[in-house]
């Protein structure tokens, strides 16, 4: 067994011990729930923090990694929008949920685990650059978009409102937390004391795991109940038509061939909580993403493989 198929199935197996404890009745889904938090608001920002502090980010193209990857973003959400008003007929709020659910990958609970099993630290470390404004990008946009097509004529909030919200909720997140002072450390150029090296590596080690079991224990909460066809189709875009895209613009910027890989597998990914939270949000389409989440999952396993091949060939 190769060391890229080993790592897929590794990454997609504590998924599925999560998902059977779960089913089984072993554990209550609810933990699912209790651990994401701990994952996103402990581990995964001390994680990031210390990638952010240690990180040697030369070669890693953050403006044409950018480009490429939110290029592949804007490919994806129309298509995905597009899809879900005209062929199936939902209206525009349902749209623009579809449209983030073709397009927002589960960058932090998978996707950190899953390169650092395939490209190591130097993959997380490139990685972190998407991280770092994939979050308040892809939110932002989503709510633009609402409060620009989604909503009632008449209803919008008025900009410095909707501004001050946004920024209120992105400087709360604990993952932009742990990037801003992780951040704000290495500008001082002072190293950590020892320690506190050992405070963040014991908590941080157990962020990618952790973090994969409560998604499968998640997934056990969530399930599938309606709206499958559409769901079916919005986990295709993400898992083929995504990757795909950013494999092309990939090439097309030039990107080196770490930056350009780790862009495609991050591409990948199936989607995330947060497409059902900007559902909930919204106000549309919970049940949509949902199943579109529990669906992607669940065929990741397949995609990730497949695209993590491809990109080995093309970009070596």
């Amino acid at each position: 067994m190769s060391p890229l198929t080993e790592t897929v199935l590794l990454v997609f197996g504590l998924i599925a011990v999560g998902y059977v404890a779960g089913w089984s009745g072993y554990l209550k889904a609810e933990i699912g729930e209790a651990l994401s938090q701990f994952a996103v608001g402990v581990a995964v920002p001390l994680l990031l923090f210390r990638t952010m502090v240690d990180a040697d980010f030369h070669g890693a193209a953050p403006w044409r990694l950018w480009a490429a990857y939110f290029s592949a973003v804007i490919v994806a959400w129309a298509v995905g929008h597009l899809v879900t008003t005209r062929i199936f007929g939902r209206d525009r709020a349902a749209g623009i949920v579809g449209g983030v659910a073709a397009a927002f990958s589960n960058t932090v609970l998978v996707g950190i685990p899953f390169v650092l099993g395939v490209y190591g630290q130097d993959g997380i470390n490139v990685l972190s650059l998407i991280v770092s404004i994939h979050l308040p990008t892809m939110m932002m946009a989503s709510v633009i978009l609402f409060e620009l097509f989604g909503r009632e004529s008449g209803k919008l909030d008025p900009p410095l409102v909707l501004l001050s919200g946004f920024l209120r909720k992105i400087l709360a997140n604990p993952l932009i937390i742990g990037i801003l002072f992780g951040l704000a450390w290495r500008f001082t150029g002072l190293p950590l004391p020892h320690l506190a090296v050992r405070f963040v590596d014991s908590l941080a080690g157990i962020a990618g795991p952790l973090a994969l079991f409560a998604v499968g224990l998640g997934l056990r909460r969530f399930g599938i109940s309606g709206n499958v066809q559409l769901a079916v189709v919005l986990s295709l875009l993400k898992l083929f038509l995504m990757p795909a895209a950013t494999l092309g613009f990939a090439w097309l910027f030039g990107l080196p061939p770490l930056s350009a890989k780790v862009a495609v597998a991050t591409a990948a990914l199936p989607a995330g909580i947060n497409t059902y939270l900007i559902a909930v949000q919204l106000g549309t389409g919970q049940a949509l993403t949902s199943n579109q989440m529990t669906i992607s999952t669940a065929f990741a396993v397949i995609s990730c493989a497949f695209w993590l091949s491809i990109a080995e060939m093309v970009f070596g």
